[in-house]
């Protein structure tokens, strides 16, 4: 065990783990932050989506020791982030969430999304979904959350 610094919602921690402890479980378990949720462990479902560097990451699929020194984002330090409430208010007036499970995960997904490209396409929108999953199957309204969130950004 070895002690690692990172940053977490602008918050520098010391934490006390094995180097291959992925960063999922320092963020829930060690820092305390249950935004972040388990799905597949495999990376593929999104769930457990934090951004580094303002670029959505797996953290299932990321280990402290790969961590260590750089600056992570949760769900719960996202309203922080420009445009933020955006996709917040998209999500509330397209009433997206039923379970919630999964929404933290798309919605760092698609902050990121917009802030690479403001207007994106039918195609880029779908690769976005394709890359997460939402148990609920509330995908018709996430895809209007994301136009809606587009608009409201300055996109189209």
């Amino acid at each position: 065990m070895s002690s690692t610094e990172i940053i977490v919602n602008g918050v520098h921690h010391l934490v006390d783990a094995d180097d291959d402890t992925p960063l999922l479980w320092v963020i829930r378990d060690i820092l305390g932050l249950t935004g972040t949720k388990y799905g597949c462990g495999e990376g593929s479902c999104g769930a457990c989506t934090v951004l580094e560097a303002d670029e959505p990451v797996r953290s299932c699929q990321t280990n402290l020791s790969e961590a260590a020194g750089l600056s992570y984002t949760t769900i719960e330090g996202f309203a922080e982030k420009p445009g933020a409430d955006a996709c917040q208010s998209a999500w509330v007036e397209e009433e997206v969430s039923q379970c919630g499970y999964c929404q933290a995960g798309f919605l760092l997904e698609v902050w990121a999304l917009l802030g690479r490209k403001p207007e994106p396409t039918d195609d880029l929108v779908e690769k976005t979904l394709n890359d997460h999953i939402c148990r609920c199957g509330t995908y018709p309204r996430i895809r209007r959350a994301i136009r809606r969130a587009a608009s409201s950004r300055g996109g189209k």
